[in-house]
Order: structure tokens, then sequence, then C-alpha cells
């Protein structure tokens, strides 16, 4: 008897009066999703052992050599939840349809699992979309800036995720700080299957102009310990309000030069290089720098003065430490925040090498 036969006649079986079924799952149907020719996708069943004794499955049923089954192959204790994976090879193009009988010792009657989805003519590789590695889960970038944000705004950005595993994740955001909201779709993450977190600021739960950083953690299931390797840095820039400038006030106001606001830096093999920018006011009254900071580590600097009269010029010393700096993330940046109404933010970059 072929494997076909088998099934039907195993589904003719179905239909006679059996005993309660101890083998049991919340869903024997999956929807695999999309999946590239020759680019094998699984679909995840999860079942339980409803009685209070051991069972055994004696052997599983794939309706055709296509798939593979990987499912326990000793005792399942009883109340206890356990997966069965199914595997398509996806060598034919266009949607599929396949099913498996489960037999186990737990009743007479055997469970019918199945996946379906369709195969594309183009073989997907997720590895550029998804660059960054968290696991079985892979992200388009692992950095947030909120930029040249005003207080009252609420800006939103996106991170994309793609589950490159073979289980079913639940993604979720944790060490969320209270100015930060984030919302998964879908909650339930398949194998091959690709979602978006969508993360919200709101600027009025800021408490200081200028830089405000922290670090938020990608978490496959609820519960999950928190994971160095799963870190995302959040950024977020406040800027200073002047709405309430007159017209003659911000003729009056102070203005910030700086002789660059690009600096390269050639290690040539040492630990650290350092280097210099002149800032000058050239308004017509007092410049003050409120806010001086760095969104990165590996940078030291030092500051002459953060009030300069009209005319009045400084010096911000810059030391970059190589080890440090080579290894970030993200780009190497200084920032100051100042009264100059025409520039109230003030981004100096770091180019390393």
């Amino acid at each position: 008897m072929n494997k076909k036969q088998t099934i039907l006649s195993l589904l003719l079986l179905a239909a006679l009066p059996v005993a309660a079924q101890k083998l049991t799952s919340s869903k024997t149907t999956v929807d695999a999703g999309k999946t590239g020719y020759m680019q094998p996708i699984t679909a995840i069943f999860e079942f339980k052992n409803k009685s209070h004794r051991k069972l055994r499955i004696e052997k599983v049923l794939p309706d055709c050599n296509c798939t593979t089954i990987d499912y326990p192959k000793g005792d399942i204790g009883g109340n206890d939840k356990f997966e069965v994976r199914m595997t398509y090879n996806a060598r034919q193009l266009g949607h599929f349809d396949k099913q498996a009988a489960i037999i186990s010792n737990g009743s007479k009657e055997p469970v019918y699992i199945r996946m379906k989805g369709v195969v594309l003519a183009e073989r997907q590789d997720f590895s550029g979309t998804y660059p960054i590695e968290m696991g079985d889960l892979r992200l388009d970038k692992a950095v947030l800036e909120f930029d040249d944000i005003n207080r009252g705004d609420v800006q939103v950005q996106e991170l994309h995720i793609y589950n490159n595993g073979t289980k079913i994740y639940q993604p979720n955001l944790m060490h969320l700080p209270p100015y930060l909201t984030a919302e998964i779709t879908p909650e339930r993450l398949s194998p091959s299957r690709a979602g978006k977190m969508t993360v919200s600021l709101n600027s009025a739960k800021l408490h200081d102009y200028g830089l405000t950083q922290t670090s938020i953690y990608l978490a496959g299931n609820p519960g999950d310990k928190v994971s160095p390797d799963h870190e995302i840095t959040v950024s977020a820039v406040l800027l200073p309000s002047f709405s309430d400038l007159s017209a003659t006030s911000r003729g009056q106001a102070p203005h910030i030069q700086l002789s660059k606001e690009v600096v390269n830096i050639d290690f040539n093999g040492k630990p650290k290089a350092k280097d210099a920018i002149n800032i000058t006011n050239t308004g017509q009254s007092e410049l003050q720098i409120s806010s001086l900071q760095m969104f990165t580590s590996g940078l030291q600097i030092s500051l002459g003065k953060r009030a300069l009269k009209p005319g009045e010029s400084t010096k911000l010393k810059i030391t970059a430490e190589r080890a440090d700096l080579l290894k970030s993330r993200t780009l190497p940046r200084i920032l100051m925040i100042v009264n100059d109404p025409q520039k109230p933010k003030v981004i100096i970059t770091i180019n390393a090498k």
C-alpha cells in the first residue's frame, strides 16, 4: 500500500466512532505564507498530551515525499506540550497544500495536520533586507534616531522584523521608557514571515532639551530575559522653542559659527587622536551653549566657555579613542544645543579611520 492509499484508509477510519482524543492541538492547519523556489519552508504545530499518562507517537505519514516531519521520538509525559514541525522542500512553483497523519498510542484515531502556502519563482534572501541578527529574529536596523523634535510632537519610527527560525515567536520590546510606546504586527510571527514594530515617541514626556538616549531590547517571547546581544539604541533630540521671539529680538540674537563641522581623524595606528574646533559668536547678543553631548562612546571633549559675548570665541577640544570608536554601531557625533534661533542644534560629525 502506497502513502496515498494509507492516508485514504486513515481518513475512512477517522469517520468511525472512537474514544476521546488524547493528542490535541489548537490549530492543525497552518498557512506558512510565501517562500522562494528551493527554499524549504516550515510550519509548526503545537500539541498537548491531554491525558495523565505517557504517550508515544508511533509514526507520522506525510502524503508525499516532498515533506519531512520532525516530532518527539520518546515518551511524552501527561499534560506535556510539544511541537511537530512539517517542512516542505519547495521544489515546485505555485500554491501547495500538504497533509500528514500522526499516529500515536494515545487513541485509535490519527490526528491530521495540514500546511499550505505558495512558492515564488525567485529565491528570497533576507540577509540584506534584515542585516541585524538577534537569534532567530532578524531586523532591518538596531538604531532609532528621533531628530529635530519640538515640544508637543509625536514622532513614529518603524522596525521591520523577520523570523528566520523554525518556531513561532511573539516579538516584543522590553525596557521602554515612559516616552516610548510600541506596537507589534502581527502579534505572532511564524517561520519565514515578516512583521513590523512601530515605535512612537511622545515629546511631552521628555524632560530636557538636547539629547536623550536609552536602550531597549528585543525579546522573542513575553517573559524572555534581557540580552545585551538584542540591544536597540534610541536617541531623541528635543529642540528649544523660539516661537515667542519678535522680529526685533531675532535680529539681535546670537549666531554661532564653527571653524568646521566635520572632523576627520586618522589614528595612524595609535590608540588616540586629537583635534579642535573654534567656535565664535557672530551675533548681537550673548551665545549660550546649554547642552554639549555625544551620540557614542569613544570621545572625550572639553569646552573653553559655554557663554560667548558678541565677537568672542572659544575652543572645543576633541580626543578620540580608536578602540571604542571603530566598534561603534552609530556614526560618532557631538551635539550642541544653543540659543541661536537660526541654528539651535549643531551636529559635529567625526569620521575616524
